[in-house]
């Protein structure tokens, strides 16, 4: 279940064996357990049981059980199999893995540092387009330049993020796991969503940790584009080019400016963590407001729904529902009944 490989500095170590583990651990999961239950309950299982048998229903999981050592013979016959207290046997498998994450987790955050020195000496000799008051930088080039400035970031990070939804699985897992490493090392962490974010339970669990870990997280009614900035030194904002290249700005004064529109728009936003019927209220009120600001103005459906952070589909959702408040069937109607009530009905 272990081999061992040598490290870049000769010396070795135990590495798990990725095509046996997790394949036992698979065979455990679907009928492993089930079989250990049914030894356990009955005392013994007879080894001339048909479904232990070759081709039988647990042969399978048979042998997983004797690969981990979670049974064993009764005696030196071939008459039947018991089951092995599992104590024993998870001190074997699960120790040394907890062990190796450990150290790994160790390795990764020396190395970190390593590369953390390294940039900053390359940035000190870095040409005069890298580190002048802006670079452009493009895919894929931009995630990691990202990851470079958020590793290198020592007192404070505002990041202002316009989609309605994180990534999920293991992309989830990674930036929670970068958030909390930040906040770990004495970085405050502030961060924009738009109102309809809170619908996303990806972007509910990353903000339940980050917020766990003493980051601070708000939403707001209005659009924005995505900005980073960190230590009020360097800030990061798309180009209009388009998502594919990003403007890294290192301009004190524009920097200053950006941080100044953080603060404005944090100080309207409302803490994500707040599900009180009065704070939900309030959004509710918020985007309606801002629905009927969208009609006014005249934008399109999908340019409507964008500003708002929500799908085409939602949005119509919304303008059903104002329909349903003025009494009207059609947007020409609705329009009308808007312009009739004047600047109070976004205000109310």
């Amino acid at each position: 279940m272990s081999k061992r490989q040598p490290t870049p500095s000769g010396e070795e170590k135990n590495v798990t064996d990725g095509g046996n583990t997790p394949r036992t651990r698979a065979l455990l999961e679907a009928k492993g357990i089930e079989l250990f239950e049914l030894i356990a309950d009955r005392g013994e299982l007879p080894a001339s049981d048909a479904r232990i048998s070759q081709g039988g229903e647990f042969a399978d999981a048979l042998a997983s059980l004797i690969e981990l050592g979670l049974v064993r013979k009764a005696g030196d016959g071939d008459s039947s199999w018991v089951a092995v207290d599992p104590a024993t046997v998870q001190a074997q498998i699960v120790a040394p893995m907890t062990q190796e994450g450990i150290r790994l987790l160790q390795e990764s955050a020396e190395w970190a540092t390593h590369f953390t020195t390294l940039r900053s000496a390359w940035r000190r000799s870095a040409p005069d387009d890298e580190r002048g008051p802006f670079t452009y930088v493009h895919r894929p080039a931009i995630q990691p330049f990202v990851d470079s400035l958020a590793a290198e970031c020592e007192f404070e990070a505002l990041t202002a993020q316009p989609q309605n939804r994180r990534a999920g699985g293991d992309a989830l897992a990674e930036a929670i796991a970068k958030e909390q490493a930040m906040i770990k090392r004495g970085v405050t962490m502030r961060t924009l969503y738009q109102h309809a974010a809170r619908r996303s339970s990806e972007t509910r669990e990353y903000v339940s940790a980050v917020v766990a870990a003493g980051g601070e997280v708000r939403t707001l009614d209005e659009f924005f584009n995505r900005m980073l900035i960190f230590d009020r030194r360097i800030a990061v904002i798309p180009s209009p080019d388009g998502v594919d290249v990003a403007v890294a700005v290192r301009e004190p004064s524009v920097v200053a400016y950006l941080v100044d529109v953080f603060e404005r728009a944090w100080e309207r936003g409302r803490p994500f963590g707040h599900g009180d019927p009065s704070t939900l209220k309030d959004i509710a009120s918020e985007q309606r407001s801002m629905t009927l600001r969208m009609l006014i103005e005249g934008h399109s459906d999908p340019a409507a729904s964008k500003r708002l952070g929500v799908s085409p589909r939602t949005y119509a959702g919304y303008v059903a529902d104002l329909k349903e408040e003025y009494s009207v069937d059609t947007r020409f109607q609705l329009g009308y009944e808007i312009g009739r009530s004047g600047s109070s009905a976004i205000d109310e």
